[in-house]
């Protein structure tokens, strides 16, 4: 059975004419793309396909479109899935042209992917590879509108290929334009839009160097994941490292294969921080190609070797306060069990949010993994700290030694026991971090050890545990209140 195959003649010329000619556009130029951080862990994963609705960035690039004088459509095609519509904007700069309208076509099929093309010269193929109809294509429907260089135009309704000599076959959405152009020639356009299915957070790695003092190999790199759906050649990029609000709910929001993204122009340049606005911004040194499907890996600061501190911490409570004295004495019961070691370092520098992983080197000197945490924006000169895991060898156990209320008084006291063993073979410190937080006004009375840090809510023990051996905390405090706070 043939391919149908129809020439149009009145009618696909009064076609032609109400397009007054499908422009051409020439694939996308000076690409920048501004991403913000997203945590989603649907842009990093290392399973699933395709677009994915997370994470925000926006879309500049320049477009080159061939025009005629006059009304006329035109589709700019290489475009992702999730982008906002609503927020779309394309602007003639200099002038030679204005949008009358526009209609986004989400990249949902062959009819889709192919208006892409609209504009370019193609050849559409049968079956048997027979050449069907050659000219520039004008609309992907139904059926392909080709016209020829013969001013025909056909319509073919089956095919089953088109081939184009033109640069790459577009992928994604794409955009029909209807646009007025007050003269013949090349305009340039800037298209610009947000879009989901890229984000970026940081990478840290923490090698713990051998030694007493706790010091560390640092590195720091920017994790950029692009579930777009569509490729970014050469692209000029910019990090956000903050949290904008995002108000609208319906817009853009904030694998697969990983990658070392190449930077192109190469060189051990790294990123240019600036304040923008509340935020930091870090603008790449030389521009950066994003396959689909990819998280790319890109040094956001110089390795360096920096100090940290190591603790090993058995906390109770925390920093909440009641809103009057608790004098139940089940608020404060008993406890005990695993203590957990934690990484401290000190920014350098801005160090946007993200996740740390730490390494230390076993007996053979080989890096195995110790533990990960997630840090914050840590302003430079600030700290930040991760749970590494739970110390295999220690344990701690907590008894309320004392319990008194003098009601008339208007005291509470409250005395403890901390046991802490080690079963390790070196000697270990455990910091024994309390709250006393049955109410605001509280001192310490006594203790066994000098308390290593004391502030309103936090009291704090550093207590050296020998090696295969135990220790002892003993303290007590005293709450007071007046007679105004006096609980019901």
């Amino acid at each position: 059975m043939t391919t149908p195959v129809r020439t149009l003649g009145a009618l696909a010329l009064a076609c032609a004419t109400a397009l007054t000619g499908i422009t051409s556009v020439h694939a996308a130029d000076a690409v920048q793309l501004t991403l913000y951080r997203s945590d989603d862990a649907a842009l990093y994963a290392s399973s699933g396909d395709g677009p994915v609705d997370d994470g925000y960035a926006v879309v500049h690039q320049q477009r080159a479109l061939d025009l005629t004088a006059g009304t006329q459509e035109t589709v700019l095609g290489d475009l992702p899935r999730f982008l906002d519509p609503e927020a779309l904007a394309l602007d003639f700069p200099g002038g030679a042209a204005r949008v009358i309208s526009q209609q986004f076509l989400l990249d949902q099929g062959t009819h889709t992917a192919l208006s892409g093309l609209t504009g370019r010269v193609v050849d559409v193929l049968g079956s048997d590879g027979q050449l069907l109809a050659n000219g520039t294509l004008l609309r992907a429907d139904d059926g392909l509108l080709v016209r020829g260089s013969n001013g025909q135009t056909t319509l073919v309704t089956r095919y089953a290929a088109v081939r184009t000599s033109g640069g790459d076959f577009p992928t994604g959405s794409s955009l029909r334009l209807r646009v007025d152009a007050t003269h013949a020639g090349t305009a340039q356009a800037v298209l610009s839009y947000p879009t989901a299915g890229l984000g970026w957070r940081a990478a840290y790695v923490a090698t713990l160097l051998p030694g007493t003092a706790c010091r560390m190999q640092f590195q720091a790199h920017a994790s950029i994941a692009n579930r777009s759906g569509r490729d970014w050649h050469d692209a000029r990029l910019t990090l956000i490292a903050g949290a904008p609000n995002f108000a609208k709910a319906s817009a853009p929001r904030p694998l697969m294969m990983m990658k070392a993204a190449s930077l192109n122009g190469g060189g051990e340049a790294l990123p240019q921080q600036s304040a923008l606005a509340d935020y930091r911004s870090y603008s790449l040194p030389a521009a950066v190609s994003l396959p689909t499907g990819s998280v790319s890996q890109l040094p956001l600061y110089a390795d360096r070797r920096m100090d940290c501190v190591r603790t090993a911490l058995f906390e109770n409570g925390n920093r909440w306060l009641p809103p009057q004295p608790m004098l139940s004495r089940e608020f404060n019961p008993d406890g005990g069990g695993a203590i957990v070691s934690t990484l401290q370092l000190r920014a350098f520098d801005s160090l946007p949010a993200g996740y740390l992983r730490v390494l230390t080197a076993d007996r053979s000197g080989t890096p195995q993994f110790i533990g990960e945490g997630r840090i914050d924006d840590t302003p430079k000169g600030s700290d930040a700290s991760i749970t590494l895991g739970t110390a295999f060898d220690l344990r701690a156990e907590r008894t309320r030694t004392a319990f008194s209320v003098d009601r008339a008084g208007r005291t509470l006291d409250e005395a403890f026991r901390v046991n802490l063993s080690n079963a390790g073979d070196s000697p270990r410190t455990v910091t024994v971090r309390e709250h006393p937080n049955r109410w605001r006004q509280w001192s310490l009375v006594s203790s066994s050890s000098k308390p290593s840090r004391q502030t309103p809510d936090t009291l704090e023990f550093r207590v050296a545990v020998p090696a295969n051996g135990k220790a002892t905390l003993d303290y007590a405090v005293r709450y007071r209140w007046t007679a105004a706070q006096n609980p019901q």
